[in-house]
């Protein structure tokens, strides 16, 4: 796409969940990582929430064997409705109700794990030949506009593919791709290349790309014949390195903060932060916090 063209809007999005979840073994054996909750909503729902605030109206979740649960929690469910109605609960009724109708949500099973990338691919039928959003699983991002509407509106600025990125640790740079780019102007640079999973020493910047994603169709084309990279797996990030070769990509440093929520010290990190800024749970946990921070248990007697 040339800046200038006429913008098509971004209105589907890719949320691939079909990994295996190994960091959260054993709760994961049976239970998608997706599914665990951030208090009293599962981090996925969390992602759809953002897509569907953002203005995403089709969003297809890639998933694997093991991960109908998803599909459940995202389903019309009359029997609880129809409980929930007989005792009058209507602030619950109204909220499993929003679950079920936010958006148009499609599923498709990812055969085996064999990358981001090769899960990227399974929606390439679903998303035809327009620009879309990529909401990896693992990241929830809090902030006052929703992290993927920022990306749309610098799509809508550039036609061009938009990376979610943030400046992270120079010793952290090994978990995420490291993005060699030229500056544009603050907080946005044009991607030249990218590494994956680099070590300090290999990273070209330390700006990390973190999970969310506006990619145009191209991306599809490579995918298709791109080899396996590291880990043997199809990766994403060296597609997007082929795209930035052939057309324009851009980095974006996005404001919030965003959650590892595949990690435990960041799914941890998220209850806490998350329970301080309910109205609801606040005081009483702030109590609880100061109390048992200074109690023997904490200081591990």
């Amino acid at each position: 796409m040339k800046r200038g063209a006429n913008i098509i809007m971004v209105k589907k999005a890719i949320i691939p969940a079909a990994g295996l979840g190994t960091r959260f073994l054993p709760a994961s054996k049976a239970m998608p990582k997706e599914m665990l909750p951030i208090i009293d909503k599962p981090t996925i729902q969390l992602i759809v929430e953002e897509a569907v605030d953002s203005g995403i109206e089709d969003i297809l979740i890639i998933t694997s064997r093991g991960k109908g649960i998803m599909e459940d929690h995202f389903d019309k469910s009359p029997e609880l409705e129809r409980a929930l109605e007989i005792r009058h609960e209507k602030k619950a009724l109204d909220i499993i109700k929003e679950v079920s109708t936010s958006a148009n949500i499609h599923y498709i099973r990812q055969r085996e794990p064999k990358g981001l990338g090769d899960a990227v691919l399974y929606g390439k039928s679903f998303i035809g030949n327009e620009p879309f959003a990529v909401l990896v699983g693992d990241d929830v991002v809090d902030s006052k506009t929703p992290c993927t509407r920022q990306l749309i509106d610098m799509f809508e600025k550039y036609n061009a593919t938009i990376l979610g990125c943030q400046v992270v640790d120079r010793q952290n740079i090994s978990k995420y791709a490291s993005v060699d780019g030229v500056y544009v102007k603050e907080n946005l640079y044009r991607v030249k290349g990218l590494i994956e999973k680099p070590s300090a020493k290999e990273a070209t910047s330390n700006q990390a790309v973190l999970g969310k994603y506006i990619i145009t169709p191209t991306i599809f084309e490579i995918l298709e014949r791109i080899n396996p990279g590291v880990g043997g797996e199809i990766q994403l990030t060296d597609a997007l390195g082929e795209l930035a070769r052939v057309e324009e990509v851009y980095a974006y440093n996005f404001k919030g903060r965003r959650y590892d929520i595949g990690s435990k010290q960041g799914y941890l990190e998220a209850i806490v932060e998350y329970a301080l800024k309910r109205e609801d749970l606040r005081d009483d946990f702030k109590r609880y916090l100061s109390k048992i921070i200074d109690s023997d248990l904490y200081k591990g007697n």
